[in-house]
């Protein structure tokens, strides 16, 4: 996880740009560790396969998480990793993170979106052996290697950059928190403390998910919708609204959504609907990302 090199497997793991999957085994306190669980996030975050662990008895006696899944589990998830294909040949367009709307030099609108759930998204679709775009706002991870990588910081730079892809996308995911307005006027000069109150006037940022839509090429469309409270129905409604083919709905809040290496998924289309969970982003990636496959098959069969 940090790079160290110091035997001949972690060499080869460095040295190696192909696919990487770890099936940790260990004692219950020591894979609950704060530091462990860290080293486990940075390397899922890089793109290797985490398998497991499962809970049950230990050699030491005690029982919990960090028993090894079964050899017979780690074949079928080995064989099931490279017989996924199932994006081959297709473009796959995805947002992430947030974007930036500046005040002035030193100011601006945003929001808590780190970006994760749209890098894992990226990593699945690779997996899937998709070619893929990530536009993406200013987050601190690094993107998938084998991704085309957009940096964006503005809502309209991202639209500008979706608009040059669309052509040639077939599946687009939609998972940025795109700011819903900016400001009309950016000062060029960092504004004074002087008064008790400010006023800043805003527009709207154009909207991303209906230019995609009311496209003359419009692909298979994938929405996100980060809600607090009625979660299901405001992602119906938005569903429904944008004229997309398939929602995924998760709520936000302590612990979960923005800033969490978990999420919630609750994902809906036309006639149907399937709850994902909750899981990391990654699972809960290549799950959505199969879900999207199947669906973009039936709609484009052949």
């Amino acid at each position: 996880a940090h790079g160290m090199a110091d035997d001949l497997l972690s060499t080869l793991c460095l040295a190696t740009d192909s696919p990487i999957m770890v099936a940790p085994a260990m004692n219950r306190q020591m894979w609950e560790n704060a530091v462990t669980q860290e080293n486990i996030h940075r390397l899922m975050d890089s793109g290797l396969v985490i398998i497991g662990p499962n809970s049950g008895q230990q050699a030491c006696g005690e029982t919990g998480p960090g028993r090894m899944v079964e050899p017979e589990q780690i074949q079928q998830v080995v064989n099931d990793h490279f017989s996924s294909a199932i994006l081959s040949g297709r473009h796959v367009l995805i947002t992430a993170g947030p974007t930036r709307e500046s005040i002035d030099p030193v100011r601006y609108i945003s929001n808590h979106s780190s970006g994760r759930m749209g890098y894992a998204l990226a990593q699945a679709a690779l997996e899937a052996d998709a070619k893929v775009t990530l536009i993406s706002g200013p987050v601190s991870i690094a993107p998938p290697e084998r991704a085309r990588y957009v940096p964006v910081t503005t809502a309209s730079e991202m639209q500008l950059q979706v608009s040059k892809s669309i052509e040639s996308t077939d599946i687009f995911i939609s998972a940025a928190a795109v700011a819903d307005y900016r400001c009309m006027n950016v000062s060029d000069q960092k504004l004074k403390k002087a008064d008790e109150n400010l006023t800043l006037q805003l527009e709207k940022n154009p909207d991303i998910i209906a230019s995609v839509t009311a496209s003359k090429h419009k692909p298979f469309t994938v929405g996100f919708a980060a809600e607090t409270n009625d979660v299901s129905e405001n992602a119906k409604i938005k569903l429904k609204s944008k004229g997309i083919d398939m929602i995924a709905a998760n709520p936000v809040g302590p612990g979960i959504g923005f800033e969490s290496e978990i999420n919630t998924l609750d994902i809906y289309w036309e006639d149907g609907h399937i709850d994902l969970g909750t899981a990391s982003k990654h699972k809960l990636a290549r799950n959505l990302i199969k879900l999207v496959a199947n669906q973009y098959h039936e709609k484009n069969p052949g």
